[in-house]
């Protein structure tokens, strides 16, 4: 080769010591910078799914509030709107026979339960 006065160097010669050091800090930013902006990603996403956990708990937790409320009004109105003779502690039957709404037959279906149990 002859040389034009213009310093060439051939690409399978290794690069100076000052070029390495130059484009060694590039690589390990591009690495660096990947790993940062991957991070921040999977934060973003990883926060987005807590949260949505945490949301859908809540409305869980307030489905359920809602349910056992609904059904307490549902106890509550049906003794409420209940006979008076039907608000027996025995059963809903009444065993005092001077009451007007004595039902014998009833009565006496309840006491035969009792003596088979």
């Amino acid at each position: 080769m002859a040389a034009s006065g213009a310093n060439v160097r051939s690409p399978l010669q290794p690069l100076p010591q000052a070029a390495q050091a130059l484009t060694r800090p590039l690589h390990e930013q591009v690495l660096r910078y990947t790993a940062l902006g991957s991070g921040v990603f999977y934060g973003l996403y990883h926060q987005r799914t807590l949260n949505a956990h945490a949301e859908q708990q809540k409305l869980q937790r307030k489905y359920q509030t809602e349910e056992s409320l609904i059904a307490k009004a549902k106890a509550e109105y049906t003794k409420k709107t209940m006979p008076a003779g039907s608000k027996t502690a025995g059963g809903g039957v009444i065993s005092d026979p001077d009451d007007p709404k004595f039902d014998l037959e009833a009565y006496l279906t309840m006491k035969m339960g009792d003596e088979a149990k």
